[in-house]
């Protein structure tokens, strides 16, 4: 048996603090329960009375749609903000996010507004979040506000669902096809070519060729290990560097079928993100500042960058992206059609939609289009191999008879 220390409020709306025991957290859950009290917080302490706190892995994206649908429907439902997260915090699954709600929850009932306090967690809730929920406050449509973030949040993280749930599959074979080749070049190929040098048949370039790779492998594995270790480590510390983060980004922007999918994805995160900040209210300068921040490419965040110097300056916000070769030309001109009419936000949300169907459309396509490279790929190593281990069989063989 353990003891939990708990707090929770009477339905008179008293708090109170006590200790239950119990096997596990959901027994004590229960027995507070049972005296007719609503659990606030509960927490395993040890005989000294010191809270045990348990902290495993971060927040999950999906953690927070949820948390955000249910904030909203219970603020519709006109209950107090700090009622609404402690009632929250008392049903939560995640341990990380129960406490963060429990520690806004405090903030708040301090005195502390609601986007500060969203704001002292930036590891669960974004630039972008709390900008939307600032926007809410001022506009008072903070409901509204916390049902089009958890809208917004789904639909990105169905997207990266998507195309992680499309890359299973390539991943798979070219895996397996590594571990194969690996297991043929240093356990299989030797034992063949070994037969083959004792027969002393005149080898052709090919088996040799795979003799010396497969004998490079046996004899220095330990170097091929050390140099792709070294080299995944090297080129993870120049991608922290400036110069490094836009070469790889701008890599993955052109890299074959993939840098099409990047490309598009970046697209619908910046132009979701820009219109969902707009329409609440944010100015555009700060919206272009956030949104550089969500779409996370140093190539596309240099536009922005450069696009919030140009709107300071009384410029168009399409002036920057009409010149780049990396955003599309019908963002630009939408954008510029947007800007001429006022229905910015409109457009953008048109264009997301857009993209959107466009990436769902590539990444249904994606196995279809990945397949016969590998295909091509695999063919050509298994037509190496057998070219070079057969044909000296064959000559082997015409030898003796």
């Amino acid at each position: 048996m353990a003891i939990f220390q708990y707090k929770a409020v009477s339905p008179s709306g008293a708090v109170s603090k006590g200790t239950v025991e119990a096997p596990n957290l959901m027994s004590a859950s229960d027995l507070i329960s049972e005296k007719g009290l609503v659990v606030l917080q509960l927490d395993q302490g040890n005989k000294s009375g010191l809270s045990l706190s348990l902290n495993f892995g971060g927040i999950k994206k999906r953690d927070v749609v949820i948390f955000s649908r249910q904030l909203a429907v219970m603020i519709s439902a006109t209950v107090p903000i700090v009622s609404s997260l402690r009632i929250l915090t008392a049903q939560m699954e995640s341990a990380n996010l129960k406490a963060v709600a429990r520690q806004m929850a405090e903030d708040i009932d301090g005195g502390l507004q609601m986007s500060q306090a969203f704001a002292k967690h930036p590891k669960a809730f974004s630039r972008f979040f709390v900008a939307m929920i600032r926007s809410g406050e001022t506009s008072g449509r903070l409901d509204e506000v916390l049902n089009y973030l958890a809208d917004q949040m789904e639909k990105d993280y169905d997207l990266t669902s998507r195309i992680k749930g499309a890359m299973v599959y390539p991943a798979f074979i070219v895996t397996g096809l590594v571990v194969v080749g690996a297991v043929m070049m240093i356990f299989v190929i030797p034992k063949i070519t070994g037969l083959l040098l004792e027969s002393g048949v005149p080898l052709p370039f090919a088996t040799r060729l795979l003799m010396g790779i497969s004998g490079f492998m046996v004899n220095y594995w330990w170097a091929l290990l050390i140099v792709l270790i070294g080299g995944i480590a090297t080129l993870r510390a120049y991608i922290q560097t400036k110069a490094g983060r836009i070469m790889w980004d701008t890599f993955k922007l052109y890299f074959p079928i993939f840098g099409m999918i990047v490309k598009k994805v970046i697209i619908v995160r910046m132009a979701r993100s820009l219109s969902t900040l707009i329409r609440g209210g944010v100015a555009i300068g700060t919206a272009l500042e956030i949104t550089g921040e969500v779409v996370d490419n140093a190539v596309f965040q240099d536009i922005l960058a450069r696009t919030i110097t140009e709107v300071q300056d009384g410029n168009s916000i399409t002036t920057v992206m009409s010149q780049s070769k990396v955003v599309p030309k019908i963002v630009s001109e939408m954008m510029a059609i947007g800007e001429k009419t006022g229905k910015l936000d409109d457009i953008l949300e048109r264009l997301a939609g857009f993209y959107d169907r466009e990436v769902s459309a590539l990444v249904s396509s994606l196995t279809s289009l990945i397949e016969p490279i590998i295909m091509v790929i695999m063919g050509a190593g298994v037509a190496f191999i057998v070219l070079a281990v057969m044909l000296p069989m064959f000559q082997l063989s015409n030898a003796i008879n």
